[in-house]
């Protein structure tokens, strides 16, 4: 078998490049947020229970509405990325992980130190924003 080809498919995507300490360590990553995720998304400081979310005057109740848009919104962002590290930590399973799913090259390192549940190299993320 070639060197950089996986044992599942003879394919060039599947694991190349990648020791088995570093996927190691983007899994150790990968999961320390996925958990932190989780921590933040079970508890929510602005969620005001029972009847005395309906004290205070407008100015308070303003607040408290705008906090809730706030944390709801914070709740969506974290749902979002916490679906991304899960997609991630499959393409580790899978041995796909650091290879852009766009173009099928290398995400380079620093890329995935920087965000490593991404799912693409900078240059297909480049072009999603052109």
């Amino acid at each position: 078998m070639r060197e950089g080809f996986s044992r599942v498919k003879d394919s060039p995507r599947k694991g190349i490049g990648m020791e088995k300490r570093e996927l190691q360590h983007y899994k150790k990553v990968l999961l320390k947020k996925r958990e932190e995720l989780l921590e933040s998304i079970r508890r929510n400081p602005f969620t005001e229970d029972g009847l005395d979310a309906r004290k205070g005057d407008l100015a308070d109740l303003s607040d408290r509405n705008s906090n809730n848009v706030i944390s709801m919104h914070l709740k969506e962002t974290e749902t979002k990325l916490l679906r991304a590290i899960d997609e991630a930590l499959l393409r580790l399973e899978k041995r796909e992980y650091g290879i852009c799913t766009e173009c099928g090259k290398k995400i380079s390192k620093a890329r995935l130190e920087a965000v490593p549940w991404t799912r693409l190299c900078i240059s297909c993320k480049e072009k999603q924003y052109k």
